[in-house]
């Protein structure tokens, strides 16, 4: 038996920065994922990572994220997502820069 579809954001990596990315609603890349546009609909999902997949001069390696709605737009629920989402994993730059404490 197939599984339920479950609600999804597009994502990929910018092509020339590397930062994660969020596909909108409005059609644009966000590094934001409260932006990303929250699929509820499995064809509509499809056509959404088509219409990525078309954009190769801007980005790299789209596919399709398990999300939930959250009080501020689509969170993950998935591990990897939610690491994804605030950068390299290396100390004190990028995104990590503004959100991680000092290390003692």
């Amino acid at each position: 038996m197939a599984r339920a579809f479950t609600p999804k954001v597009v994502t990929a990596n910018d092509l020339l920065e590397g930062d994660v990315i969020y596909l909108t609603a409005d059609d644009r890349w966000s590094r934001d994922l409260a932006e990303a546009e929250l699929i509820t609909d499995e064809a509509h999902a499809q056509v959404r990572l088509l219409d990525a997949a078309r954009q190769a001069n801007k980005i790299v390696g789209a596919y399709l994220a398990d999300a939930v709605a959250g009080e501020n737009g689509p969170e993950p629920t998935h591990f990897r997502e939610d690491f994804r989402r605030t950068g390299p994993s290396n100390y004190a730059h990028g995104k990590q820069e503004t959100t991680t404490q000092p290390r003692a």
